[in-house]
Formats: structure tokens, sequence, C-alpha cells
């Protein structure tokens, strides 16, 4: 005669879920509570759904795999870098390709500053904001952004002629990649030797102990930070330039106040809106621009 249990023991083995493994039929468990089967009907039913959506899934996925491969073998997003494509020399060039442009992306900005002219006019706003004696006007985002469009507006022929020269051959494959560069590297050559002073470029001609040759043929490691250095030299004096005016005016205002016994007050609380009013009254903006530019007119 088969046991009976209790009514609550019953109610609590039906809602409680056990891995033990299930007892033989018809008999509760040694201590007491019976035992449930490992996988309960809606269990074993949710893991073959997720089985069955998992096979569909990878099967879609094969298919889709497999019409991309057999429609484009050499679709523009395979790149193969490895054993598998060393006999495939177009695969190889187009990965050394895309490894140049994310070289070339990360230095675009260093390309920006130190090769074009963007690092005498930046240099000269700053001077500008500082001689007003304005430290946070006008913004930085505002000189740099200016300093970016002056500087594509005086480079503007020098990609020009690089475009003409070097990008669009190479684009309808009339020279090759290093005859490309090869030109573009003349014509931003040629345009910093006209920037650089002499005695700059031959400073880096004897450190780096070359003979005697035509500026054509410089290397860019001795004409960049050739040109580098006599750009910075030019926008300081031409920063000193700009600071004459307003230190006259300092000057002035601080005779003036000390003269009428004002010793408590300030000297900027003056001199300030009278460098403003000169500034505008001038166009100094203006004057200030239009030196940038013509000081790169040769």
């Amino acid at each position: 005669m088969t046991p009976s249990l209790p009514t609550d023991t019953a109610h609590a083995c039906r809602a409680a879920v056990s891995w033990r493994p299930p007892a033989r039929a018809g008999r509760p468990s040694a201590s007491g509570q019976c035992s449930q089967p490992r996988w309960s009907k809606v269990g074993r039913r949710n893991l073959l759904i997720l089985l069955f959506g998992a096979l569909g899934a990878l099967s879609l996925g094969a298919g889709a795999l497999l019409a991309q491969s057999s429609a484009a073998p050499n679709g523009p997003l395979r790149l193969t870098l490895g054993l598998e494509g060393a006999g495939q020399a177009q695969n190889v060039d187009v990965a050394i390709q895309v490894l140049f442009a994310i070289t070339l992306l990360t230095l675009a900005p260093s390309i920006i500053l130190l090769m074009t002219s963007f690092t005498r006019i930046v240099i000269v706003l700053s001077f500008v904001r500082s001689a007003l004696s304005l430290p946070g006007t006008p913004a930085n985002q505002i000189i740099i952004g200016l300093s970016l469009f002056i500087t594509f507006f005086i480079m503007q022929p020098v990609w020009s002629r690089i475009d003409r020269d070097a990008i669009r051959p190479y684009s309808a494959k009339q020279i090759t990649s290093s005859e490309a560069l090869d030109q573009a590297a003349k014509h931003i050559r040629s345009f910093m030797l006209k920037q650089t002073r002499p005695k700059d470029v031959e400073l880096f001609v004897a450190l780096a102990q070359l003979g005697p040759s035509s500026p054509d043929q410089l290397p860019l490691r001795v004409v960049i930070p050739g040109f580098i250095v006599s750009e910075l030299r030019t926008a300081f004096q031409m920063g000193f330039l700009l600071f004459v005016p307003f230190i006259l005016i300092d000057l002035v205002v601080a005779t003036v106040l000390m003269s009428m016994g004002m010793m408590m007050m300030p000297p900027v609380t003056v001199s300030l809106p009278l460098k403003i009013l000169l500034f505008v009254l001038v166009d100094g903006w203006g004057l200030v621009v239009r030196s940038v530019i013509q000081s790169f007119v040769t």
C-alpha cells in the first residue's frame, strides 16, 4: 500500500522545481517530499523553440553569405592581409591604400598646422586678443575657425596645382602613386621655401650634413622644420607690432591717472574701452587680416 502525503506537502511539491533525479513512480523521496522531473513540459517546449529559431537564423545567415559571395566574390568590403591573399596583388594594394588613408587622417591636423599658413595666422590673431586685454574674447573656436578659413583662402592656389598635377592624373591612372606624391611634394615645397628665410633652411641643411643642392632637390625633412621656425619668427614679429599702439594707450592712461591723483583706480578700467574704441574705429580686424594675407603674397 502506497503511503499518502499530506495536502500541504503535495501543493508544495507542485510549486517547487528540483534538479534531483526523479524518484520511481508512486513513491515519495526519502525526506518525505516529492521530486519533480528535471525539465517540465513548458521548459522542453521553450528549449525546442529556441533551438529551432537558432537553426533557422543560422541557415538564413549562411544563405545570405553564400548569395553575397556568389554575386560579388571580390566585393569592396573584403580585405585580405594574410597568407590567403599572398597571391592577390590587387587586394594587398587596396589594403595598403586603406592603411595609408587612415594614417593620413591621423596626421591631417599636423599637416594643417605645420605645412600651411595656419601657424602664422592663429598666432597673430591670438596676439591681437592679448593686446586688447581680452583673454576670452573672441573665443578659441572663433579664432581657430577664422584661421582655418583664411588658410583655405591662402592655400587655394597651391591645392589647385596639386589637384591638377597629382590628384587628377592619379585618379585617371595616368601616373603612379609615387609620382603623384612627388608632384604634390614639389608644390608644397615651393610654397614653404617662398615663406622661409634662407638662414633657417641653411641651419637644417647644415645639421643634416647635406651637400650643395638646388632648392627643388631639398628633402621635406629639411624644408618643413625650417618653414616652421621661420613662421614662428614672423608671427612673433607681427605680434610685437600689434602690441605697440595698445601699450602706448596703456602708458598714456596710466600717466593721466597718476597726474590726477587717482592711484587706486586700475588703468585697465579706462584703457580697455579706449583700446576697443580705437580698434573698431580703424577697422582693426580688417587691417590685421589684410596684413596677414599680404604677408604670404610674394
